[in-house]
């Protein structure tokens, strides 16, 4: 009986998924969209996760800056991650005012495909540096992934916001989402697959390969951007205007702009000493970059998989039935409670437990809950504010609390996931103000059509990068 009633629901959400595609042609585009963009992404992830927690200090760094930590006496060796994210975060304040002069004076026609295009390129490089095993490639590799992850992913949301209304996101955002989760679980299983066979430097070129896809797709979504911001009364394929830090000036003035910055860097300051104990981990179980690789892509197929399952059985329930309060305070529970287990309980096993659960909920809850909001505020929120959070905020986030990982790791594991706790404990609150922000936002007025609360259609949309793992 239990095997029939499983049969009809899932009949019934592959029926649900065939008339929303009928309904909706731009939403198999943004579904493949997405599938191609995270698949090319988590091709490149592991890849960079096994430079970060690389020994071999040569491969990550160019000669001339090891040579100058030697003359200092400073043990380059030790601090890896801290320079990389330290790098990571000075690249970010330098990118941030060039994606803002890009949506500033360029329309979307221009701007999206250069930007991918770019990124193709950069690809096509990294291949001839990998494959002539160039000294310093794992730093440049590391950093240039930083670029790629934070604003390929935040112009995909910006645009879908573009594409779909606040009441076509609570239906559609679901199904993308599950897009890109297979998207996340395909790619690492192609590199495990591949890594130890064909080697780091072909993995450029798969992950390009995906990226050529999403240029053709932005191409194709175009035509129903236009559409919609027409039927708004906005000239969505104009330029901007503004200026480059029009995106700090927002989140400054606005304080819903405020509480989600806090929580993002908050997000990414406990993520960060979870990612910090793994690479430490890794670094110590993993002889070679090709082994730490593999064992990277298994993490990222453990997140994915969780992922998914809780799209396909919760995410859109709760945001349906419930809304942002389920889709955030949910996680912040299981953020308060695995930290507090691992500040009781700090071995390894349980770091990898924490670590999947932490990046799943973040996956399949928290930013789809974010990204709903997107739809609801004006264009600029969403290009410059929003990318300003996810660069400026996420990277701000990202290097503080590396450093602060070591100051902590010299006191242990307890004391580094106990600080983490109370971190975890603020970025509650925060969750708790964006909230009550977010209710004073105007709600658009359409209605969705009758069945849309049900609890079994696909879940909450997957988003950018989790906290303190992108």
């Amino acid at each position: 009986m239990s095997s029939a009633n499983d049969h009809d629901a899932n009949a019934g959400r592959t029926a649900r998924l065939r008339a929303a595609l009928a309904e909706s042609p731009p939403l198999l585009w943004s579904f493949l969209y997405f599938f191609c963009l995270l698949s090319g992404y988590y091709v490149l992830r592991p890849v960079r996760d096994a430079m970060g927690a690389s020994s071999d200090v040569e491969a990550v760094f160019p000669p001339e800056m090891v040579g100058f930590f030697a003359a200092h006496g400073i043990p380059l060796q030790e601090l890896i991650l801290q320079v990389l994210s330290t790098c990571s975060f000075i690249l970010i304040l330098v990118a941030q005012p060039i994606y803002g002069a890009l949506v500033s004076r360029f329309p979307r026609r221009v701007f999206l495909p250069v930007l991918f295009g770019f990124f193709i390129l950069c690809l096509l490089g990294f291949h001839l540096l990998f494959d002539s095993r160039v000294a310093g490639r794992g730093m440049a590799f590391f950093l240039w992934v930083t670029v790629f992850n934070v604003f390929s992913v935040a112009v995909f949301w910006s645009f879908m916001a573009d594409v779909f209304s606040n009441v076509e996101a609570r239906r559609y955002y679901g199904y993308i989402g599950a897009a890109g989760t297979i998207g996340a679980f395909t790619g690492p299983l192609l590199t495990r697959a591949l890594a130890e066979k064909v080697g780091l430097a072909n993995l450029m070129l798969v992950s390009a390969g995906f990226l050529a896809a999403c240029v053709l797709c932005i191409w194709k979504l175009r035509q129903w951007a236009v559409v919609r911001e027409r039927e708004a009364g906005r000239d969505n394929e104009s330029a901007m205007g503004g200026d480059v830090l029009a995106g700090l000036k927002l989140i400054a003035k606005e304080p819903l702009l405020r509480w989600l910055a806090a929580m993002v860097f908050l997000g990414v300051g406990v993520g960060q000493l979870l990612y910090n104990e793994q690479a430490s981990i890794a670094r110590a179980g993993f002889a070679t970059a090709e082994a730490r690789t593999a064992y990277y892509a298994g993490i990222d197929i453990a997140v994915n998989v969780l992922t998914l399952v809780v799209q396909l059985l919760l995410t859109r329930f709760l945001m349906s039935r419930y809304g942002l309060l389920a889709v955030l305070m949910i996680p912040m529970a299981c953020l308060l409670v695995g930290f507090a287990v691992l500040t009781a309980s700090p071995l390894p096993i349980v770091v990898g437990i924490v670590q999947v659960v932490t990046r799943s909920n973040e996956f399949s809850m928290m930013k789809p809950g974010r990204e709903t909001i997107y739809t609801r505020v004006p264009r600029e929120w969403r290009y410059k504010a929003g990318a300003a959070i996810d660069t400026a905020f996420f990277r701000g986030g990202e290097i503080t609390f590396s450093w602060t990982y070591k100051a902590l790791a010299a006191f242990g594991s307890q004391m580094v996931f106990g600080v983490g706790l109370l971190f975890a404990s603020v970025m509650t609150l925060s969750a708790w103000r964006l909230l009550r922000e977010e209710k004073k936002l105007p709600s658009e007025r359409a209605h969705a059509p009758a069945g849309n609360g049900d609890g079994n259609g696909q879940a909450g949309a997957g988003a950018r990068p989790a906290a303190g793992a992108g």
